[in-house]
């Protein structure tokens, strides 16, 4: 198992990849898409019908800044885990439905295949209308630590999207007295498969994994739309729609443990054995939905230390990044909160694979006997 660190646009800096070094990982996670442009960088809250920022003006990436990415982060001695997150104006109407699909499907196509050119392995996704939304900030987490929480009581899952928004960004002007986006569960399906079904064979000739996120806040539906992966088993479901080792998971635990149902032990040993977990987003959370909140990776509801077990035993080779920690009451609030996720992360692993698989140290404990 490897550790990493997802940075955000901005943050791809040298000062940054120092820093994710001193801290033990290894790897970085890129956003290239800037979420929060033309808007404060606040999370979106039930009652934000703007969503998060514009990227109308967002242009596809072209080989030569994905190569540049790859190279920065070589550079500094570390190595590109993935990008994470398309802009939403490279597949608005893939994801809509929209008349310009068949043109944004030949630009994934080639950005896919670009990014195979330049070295970057993986592309996390998250094929969603409303996309992250509903979410609040507060002091939810340990000593007060700020926080995310969702609450569905406080917010009014139909409340409508306005046309031009898709994944809480505005990807163009609304157009006067368009209806607002909608979508069912069936529909949502059909495309997915329809994007699936044309992408994977492209992915897998330019040796490139889409991991698919799920859904989070894992709702039945947002903004009136329906979710996709709100329940683990249909994370089974996506991975069946073509079942090639480049159609992934971006296997996020506190997504997966706020879903309702049980333990997501079991969930994460059948992922990890079909071999198709493209890197994990490693979380922690206490409650469910309706309502949870999101805490420092070692106060939640999972037992993280049995998670990287059975990531050991199941051979799991890939990365883990910290994701959504709570901010530190100091002048560094985002990198002490990361430096905690990342030390813990790494006593986890290094611990686990010390000890070697559970079988074998079982069998030892019994001999002993």
């Amino acid at each position: 198992m490897k550790i990493g660190l997802g940075l955000y646009r901005d943050s791809l800096t040298p000062d940054n990849f120092q820093f994710t070094k001193q801290a033990g990982a290894t790897h970085v996670v890129a956003h290239m898409t800037n979420y929060f442009r033309g808007k404060d960088p606040s999370i979106s809250s039930g009652d934000d019908a703007e969503g998060w920022g514009d990227c109308s003006q967002d242009t596809l990436w072209t080989y030569e800044e994905l190569s540049s990415l790859v190279q920065s982060v070589n550079s500094a001695g570390l190595e590109l885990a993935a990008i994470e997150n398309f802009s939403p104006r490279f597949w608005s109407d893939i994801l809509l439905g929209g008349p310009d699909r068949a043109a944004q499907m030949e630009n994934m196509k080639r950005l896919i295949r670009d990014a195979g050119r330049a070295g970057v392995p993986c592309f996390g996704y998250n094929f969603s209308m409303a996309g992250v939304w509903g979410w609040q900030r507060g002091p939810f987490a340990r000593g007060d630590a700020h926080s995310v929480a969702f609450d569905l009581s406080k917010v009014d899952p139909n409340t409508p999207m306005s046309d031009g928004l898709v994944w809480n960004m505005r990807y163009r002007a609304a157009k006067p007295g368009a209806a607002p986006v909608s979508v069912s569960n069936d529909e949502l399906w059909q495309r997915l498969t329809a994007f699936l079904q044309e992408i994977i064979p492209v992915a897998e000739e330019a040796g490139v994994v889409l991991a698919a996120h799920p859904d989070d806040p894992p709702a039945e539906q947002l903004r009136g739309t329906a979710r996709l992966v709100n329940r683990p088993e249909k994370y089974d479901r996506l991975m069946d729609i073509v079942d090639s080792p480049s159609n992934g998971l971006e296997l996020c635990l506190g997504s997966l443990q706020e879903m309702p149902g049980g333990e997501i032990y079991d969930h994460v040993r059948r992922f990890a054995r079909r071999n198709r977990i493209g890197y994990i987003h490693f979380r922690n959370v206490k409650g469910k939905i309706p309502k949870y909140v999101e805490t420092f990776v070692d106060e939640g509801d999972i037992d993280m230390a049995e998670v990287v077990r059975i990531l050991r035993d199941e051979s799991f080779g890939g990365v883990l990044i910290p994701d959504h920690t709570p901010g530190m009451t100091c002048a560094a609030s985002w990198h002490a909160g990361m430096a905690y996720a990342l030390g813990y992360m790494r006593a986890l692993v290094q611990n686990a694979e010390a000890l070697g698989p559970s079988w074998s140290l079982a069998k030892s404990l019994a001999a002993a006997e």
